[in-house]
């Protein structure tokens, strides 16, 4: 693929999926404008912030629009996530995060690709590996707990904050469960956002001892043939070390990396 085609993909993934604002608006979840940034809370542990760009703002301006975010997370007692693009400008964007006080967490890829590929790959679902579409509670909480297990910390956001989506537009989101009898092992998402040509995935963490078995790339293509149903024709995933290699080997291209940055009073 030619750097035209990776800035094409790049061009498309800015336009059409940021700034990530839900649409519906679930249900106690609050989206609020500050300039060039629209800040989302009620959907996750803390709140959100999101963006197409910064409208060229630098230096003191640029501060001034940062501390704001600050003092907010301090009044409200509640985290908030930055979502800092590696092209995202100005280059100096995240010194002047750190300077607030925002932390770095791991680097992902953002990748995106065609999804009429991957939705006619022929499914390699693993012996004794059962795919299930889940909305209710309990199967939630299953999630939760699995990926509680992956990464010893607490997600019980998930719970409430899936159970919102789902609640209030079941057929933008789809909840799909990767089970060995009893035995939720992995768990993925996947979002179609409203008046885009775009599917997105999430989640797919996966217990240690059912990783290498293929399960998350039965996940993978499950989700691309939901998406292929529902008319989308680009799939995109910020995805992790680990995943980025099988998604590039389903057809999936790297456009630019993101950094969570995190505020936290």
């Amino acid at each position: 693929m030619t750097d035209l085609d990776i800035l094409t993909l790049r061009t498309a993934y800015d336009n059409q999926l940021r700034p990530e604002i839900p649409d519906p608006v679930p249900a106690g979840v609050t989206v609020e404008r500050d300039g060039p940034l629209v800040r989302i809370s009620g959907l996750d542990a803390g709140g959100f912030i999101t963006y197409r760009d910064l409208g060229g703002l630098t230096g003191d301006a640029l501060d001034e629009l940062i501390v704001r975010q600050v003092r907010l997370c301090r009044e409200r007692g509640e985290s908030a996530e930055w979502k800092l693009n590696e092209h995202d400008e100005p280059a100096d964007l995240a010194d002047r995060l750190r300077a607030a006080g925002f932390v770095a967490e791991d680097r992902e890829t953002v990748v995106v690709g065609p999804v009429a590929p991957l939705a006619a790959a022929l499914p390699v679902i693993p012996e004794g590996v059962r795919l299930r579409e889940v909305t209710s509670r309990a199967d939630l909480e299953r999630i939760a707990a699995m990926e509680e297990e992956v990464w010893q910390e607490d997600r019980s956001h998930l719970v409430w904050g899936l159970a919102k989506e789902i609640d209030a537009d079941p057929h933008s989101i789809t909840v799909v469960v990767a089970e060995v009898d009893d035995t939720v092992v992995s768990a993925g998402w996947v979002r179609c956002p409203a008046n885009t040509g775009f599917a997105t995935l999430w989640g797919g963490s996966t217990l240690p001892q059912w990783r290498r078995k293929g399960i998350y790339r039965a996940l993978v293509t499950y989700r691309a043939r939901l998406a292929d149903q529902r008319g989308r024709t680009l799939m995109q995933v910020d995805c992790s070390e680990d995943s980025r290699p099988i998604l590039q080997r389903l057809g999936l291209v790297a456009v630019t990396t993101t950094t969570p940055y995190v505020y936290t009073p």
